[in-house]
């Protein structure tokens, strides 16, 4: 992994769940003159789903070239099939990612989308309504789902458009030779360039050279952080390094804050549930949020550094699936994502130590034997990289 490198003269904005997102999504895809590429994990046709479909559409429609990759498991053989025959009726060229895993278990679980190389907007909201939960059931929410994109406009785009572009490359069809000159291109041109201060880097994760480049920026952040940090993430199961490193920065005198989602899988529950003891310990403070699904996955330190993107901290995005987060440094930046946090934490539940000391017997063997589970399943997917 290349140390990664910032762009500077970037200006981001942060978005906040769909009410935010969706409108300045559409509207740039109104706005495109020649091109948009979007990837998604999941697009589902709700109404959330229809009016992005059709700005995509009308683009089409001006004569913009539009490049539309969807992932198969996230969205759904039916409504991929479905999406395909819209969007290609009306010239919308469409990619479905990795169909019946042909190339194994990886996903891309990446939400990206660039409009004419000049604004791109990056995060962790799939395309479907942020009122219905994202798993599969179709339940109502009882507020918006709690979630985070953010929207470029500067040098960073160039970046972010040319990683869309080369997947798009990747799935139209290349060669051996062709997929050998793409990775010499990425060589010779890596994903961050050194303009002055730096303020905004993008970073992926991949199963060619960025195995570890998310989870390597989250530890190297934990560890430079002085004062806070605060992280937030729906999936909690990361592997070792991640976890000892939040507990090394409590225990050095950081105020480390956890909000995790809860309540979507119980599975995903006991596993995470697993880790709150040691968590504890070390003063980590754990919040639960409860008000709504949690799907975001973003965190501030020190109120210098934050990140938005894609990545859960759980061994599929870690070390499984293609993702793409924003790191950003820039305090006005940090500060409003942190009021963001902070208004969840104090929405949430505390987990008290003491509260894991008078549990049932059953309830420990439980978040004992998932973890265990998770851990042998991710560990064959990963051929043993999990706990790492």
């Amino acid at each position: 992994m290349r140390p990664i490198e910032f762009v500077a003269h970037n200006h981001v904005t942060l978005l906040h769940s769909g009410a935010e997102f969706f409108p300045a999504l559409i509207a740039a895809i109104d706005g495109a003159r020649f091109e948009v590429h979007l990837e998604t994990y999941i697009f589902t046709l709700d109404q959330t789903g229809v009016q992005v479909r059709d700005a995509l559409l009308r683009a089409a429609a001006r004569g913009i070239t539009v490049n539309v990759i969807t992932d198969w498991l996230g969205t759904g053989h039916r409504q991929s099939v479905l999406l395909n025959r819209a969007l290609k009726a009306g010239g919308v060229q469409h990619k479905v990612f990795n169909s019946w895993f042909r190339r194994g278990v990886t996903r891309s679980h990446r939400k990206i989308c660039t409009v004419d190389r000049s604004v791109a907007f990056l995060g962790g909201l799939n395309i479907n309504h942020d009122m219905v939960s994202d798993d599969g059931f179709d339940t109502p929410l009882p507020a918006p789902r709690w979630d985070f994109a953010v929207r470029v406009q500067g040098p960073l785009v160039a970046h972010i458009h040319r990683e869309v572009q080369e997947q798009w490359q990747l799935l139209h069809g290349l060669g051996l030779r062709d997929r050998w000159e793409l990775f010499r291109e990425r060589r010779r041109h890596p994903h961050g360039i050194q303009h002055g201060v730096a303020e905004a880097a993008l970073v992926v994760r991949d199963n060619l050279r960025n195995r570890r480049t998310i989870q390597r920026t989250y530890l190297k952040a934990l560890g430079n952080a002085r004062k806070s940090a605060l992280l937030a993430n729906p999936y909690f199961a990361p592997g070792r390094k991640l976890r000892d490193g939040l507990a090394a920065a409590a225990r050095r005198g950081v105020d480390v804050t956890l909000l995790l989602g809860v309540g979507q899988f119980r599975l995903q529950d006991a596993v995470a549930h697993s880790f709150y003891p040691k968590l504890l310990k070390s003063g980590v403070k754990v919040v639960e949020y409860r008000k709504t699904q949690l799907h975001g996955k973003v965190a501030v330190i020190d109120d210098e550094w934050a990140t938005v993107g894609s990545s859960n901290w759980d061994g599929l995005s870690l070390l499984v699936n293609q993702e793409a987060n924003v790191v950003v440094r820039d305090q006005a930046f940090a500060r409003s994502l942190r009021e963001h946090i902070e208004r969840a934490v104090q929405e949430g539940v505390h987990v008290r130590l003491e509260d894991y000391a008078n549990i049932p017997w059953y309830e420990r063997v439980w978040h004992g034997a998932a973890y265990w589970i998770y851990r042998i399943v991710l560990r064959a997917i990963t051929l043993g990289r999990y706990s790492e």
